[in-house]
């Protein structure tokens, strides 16, 4: 009853403080932005996937019906893939300012088509954009740590310390409900704009009650060390100024400089191949296979694909499928520095993981895009997605090459569409 009573106290003390009600009144609006601008970069990303989608089929649709036979139609049709957004992106946009999340391909090499965008520095993204999930990790420790660094500090030069501790029946009560209702409005006023942004987009309850708990987890460990460090007796020593520059000092520690200093280690633990060199590797194959012997080609493909072993007679001219048997050679030669890419991707975010349990705001951030699907697992299922609908796309077209079927247009009625869920598709034809 008397902590209830402290509570009711503290919150009729801080109604009448206008510079906490400007300080709440600018957080909430600093979270309205950040939500509202989260939502309207969704919406385009969502917008942009449905118009393409559209010119996608039109202009597919256009192409086919103006070629005569199965390798021209395969070489001049794009296939737009695309991973939209979740729900609750709009929170923690994450590794989509990184990874793509568009690629329009044709049933040429792969390799090429999905590293000639890798062009993004992750090195510049440290801290990432000003969305919710920005403003959670790296802002509201700073929030925490204004309210609360001159908890007691304060009280102490006002002359009133103690006045309160006497007439208080328990000092420690006193402190933690004065901070208990400064951080309930301030998570009031943080996840407010979350629940809405979440009740607009459709999101499931689940995911909005996650990150909720996320942001109230974060808050209330800074909250913690805040009244930790200020109960302390070389905080009792301190002025105010120096006592917040303590806490700002380890708010930089583990907000800024472990991150990057874990970012480095990280790609010195960790070597990878680039894009780049993918790329290249995939092109000079394919560029390469017009000046060796048709039958080096030929030997390369059916190592992978013995099913068309009595199917690569060719005449003088030229054929459409040696034309793609080379494309999947040039493939095949960039599959190991493809899969060291992608196991090196995977591997150096278990160990940003593992590096995020010392630095709480990486561990938010990294807990928020996971909710999202915004993170590194995400963006490594869409390329999946797509390295199964362009093996889809091959088992379409191949039997109609290495066959020599009669053009039909007709036939493309069950040319393969692209869905988020690929993998398993292909996978399954593959085997039969």
């Amino acid at each position: 009853m008397n902590l209830y009573s402290n509570l009711i106290r503290e919150a009729k003390f801080l109604l009448r403080q206008r510079h906490l009600v400007a300080f709440f009144t600018i957080v909430f609006l600093l979270c309205v932005f950040a939500v509202g601008s989260g939502i309207s970069e969704t919406q385009t990303q969502l917008t942009t996937i449905e118009r393409l989608i559209d010119k996608d089929t039109v202009d597919r649709n256009s192409v086919l019906a103006k070629q005569s036979d199965y390798g021209s139609a395969a070489y001049y049709s794009f296939h737009l893939t695309y991973a939209p957004p979740s729900p609750m992106a709009f929170a923690a946009m994450g590794q989509r300012d990184i990874y793509p999340w568009k690629h329009r391909i044709r049933m040429l090499a792969l390799e090429g088509q999905i590293y000639e965008t890798d062009s993004d520095n992750p090195e510049l993204s440290f801290l990432g954009r000003f969305d919710f999930s920005f403003l959670v990790s790296v802002l509201m420790p700073l929030f925490v740590i204004l309210l609360l660094h001159d908890l007691r500090s304060a009280e102490r030069s006002a002359g009133r310390y103690d006045l309160l501790i006497t007439t208080a029946s328990k000092a420690n009560s006193l402190w933690l409900s004065r901070a208990s209702v400064l951080c309930l409005t301030l998570a009031l006023v943080i996840c407010l704009p979350l629940i809405i942004g979440a009740l607009f987009t459709q999101a499931s309850l689940i995911d909005a009650g996650l990150m909720v708990l996320v942001v109230i987890g974060h808050l209330l460990f800074w909250m913690g060390l805040t009244l930790w460090f200020t109960s302390t007796k070389i905080a009792a020593k301190q002025s105010s100024a120096q006592t917040a520059s303590v806490l700002l000092a380890i708010w930089l520690s583990v907000t800024v400089l472990l991150p990057v200093g874990s970012d480095i280690a990280i790609d010195e633990m960790v070597q990878s191949p680039n894009g780049g060199e993918i790329v290249m590797t995939q092109r000079e194959a394919v560029n390469d296979a017009w000046d060796v012997p048709v039958t080096d080609t030929w030997r390369e493909f059916l190592a992978t694909h013995p099913q068309w072993h009595g199917h690569t007679t060719m005449g003088p001219a030229f054929e459409w499928k040696w034309y793609y048997a080379f494309q999947q050679v040039g493939d095949q030669h960039a599959s190991e520095l493809s899969q060291a890419y992608r196991d090196a991707t995977l591997a150096k975010d278990q160990l940003a993981s593992s590096f995020s349990l010392l630095s709480p705001p990486m561990l938010t951030q990294r807990l928020l895009s996971g909710i999202a699907a915004t993170n590194t697992a995400a963006a490594m299922k869409y390329e999946q997605d797509v390295r199964a609908f362009h093996r889809s796309l091959r088992l379409f077209y191949y039997p109609l090459l290495f066959n020599a079927d009669k053009f039909d247009v007709d036939t493309f009625t069950q040319l393969p569409q692209f869905t988020i869920s690929m993998t398993n598709l292909a996978t399954k034809k593959e085997k039969m």
